[in-house]
């Protein structure tokens, strides 16, 4: 008679933990459950599997073997469900706006080329409830409660112009900004302090505050204003010669870019998505 799954997950315990006990308190089982169940393995294998030196016991060389392919045989159980799972159930990320279309949209197909899961992707910056999603990515400087942090890079700005509204004129200093309308942003102030300047007095701010940063810098490409924007995001918007970056100082943090899963989730599959995530951002130039 062939023994049981359950059977050999109870021995590939008992040979790595090297104890009834400790198996035991692993699997949620008593001692004398787990000692009965081995002594029944034994039996239908037909040889001790453990031998008793002092109040220890010790795995024969037969069951430690036993152990190592009934570990690997279990590992690869648990990776045919991670992979079925990450066929049949997709992965949902919830992510800001500007990120999403600027940063993650583009590097996707790369994700699902190497076999990643399918994704099923919330465009918000909103606060989710923790049912709703398996990873979001959020700004802000840790702590989250009840979710397990994986940072993913500083979130930076610089001013950036549109060529238009340039001219012929030079933004040489950070104090040349003064000659120009500013489009709102919260960070202006410490983009100053991190340029070792005060903020100039009569600073000219527009009356509309876009709020999201796809929509700031439409404005900025449209030469309503110079825009306080990220150059790891928008750095294509630079290349296309639509806005320049005039002043070589940029701002990065306190605030990061995170990815957030649930506290003691270890699927396979949410844990390679941040892995992922980490791989791009080491590629990306910054």
């Amino acid at each position: 008679m062939r023994p049981s799954v359950e059977s050999l997950r109870i021995l590939e315990m008992c040979v790595a933990v090297g104890s009834f006990a400790g198996a035991a308190d692993r699997l949620a089982l008593t001692p004398a459950a787990v000692s009965l169940r081995i002594r029944s393995l034994e039996a239908e294998l037909g040889q001790p599997l453990f031998t008793r030196v002092g109040r220890r016991v010790v795995p024969t060389p037969a069951a430690v073997a036993l152990a190592g392919s009934v570990r690997k045989a279990l590992s690869d159980i648990n990776n045919a469900l991670d992979r079925f799972q990450a066929r049949t159930t997709p992965l949902r990320v919830t992510v800001p706006p500007t990120f999403a279309s600027r940063w993650l949209a583009p590097r996707l197909p790369g994700y699902r080329d190497a076999g990643g899961a399918a994704i099923e992707l919330d465009i918000s910056s909103d606060e989710r409830d923790p049912t709703a999603f398996d990873i979001a990515i959020r700004t802000g400087r840790g702590g989250w409660d009840r979710l397990d942090e994986c940072p993913l890079m500083p979130v930076d700005v610089t001013p950036m112009i549109a060529p238009s509204l340039l001219g012929s004129r030079i933004i040489a200093t950070p104090e040349d900004l003064a000659d120009f309308d500013l489009l709102p942003h919260p960070d202006w102030a410490k983009w100053f302090t991190r340029a070792e300047r005060p903020m100039p007095s009569g600073l000219r701010f527009t009356p509309v505050d876009y709020s999201i940063f796809e929509l700031t810098a439409n404005a900025a490409v449209r030469g309503l204003g110079v825009a306080l924007l990220s150059p790891t995001l928008f750095q294509p918007l630079l290349d296309e010669g639509l806005l320049v970056a005039p002043l070589a100082t940029v701002l990065k943090g306190p605030d990061w870019y995170f990815a957030l899963i649930h506290e003691g989730d270890q699927r396979r599959v949410v844990h390679g998505f941040c892995e992922w995530l980490r791989e791009e951002v080491q590629r990306s130039p910054c």
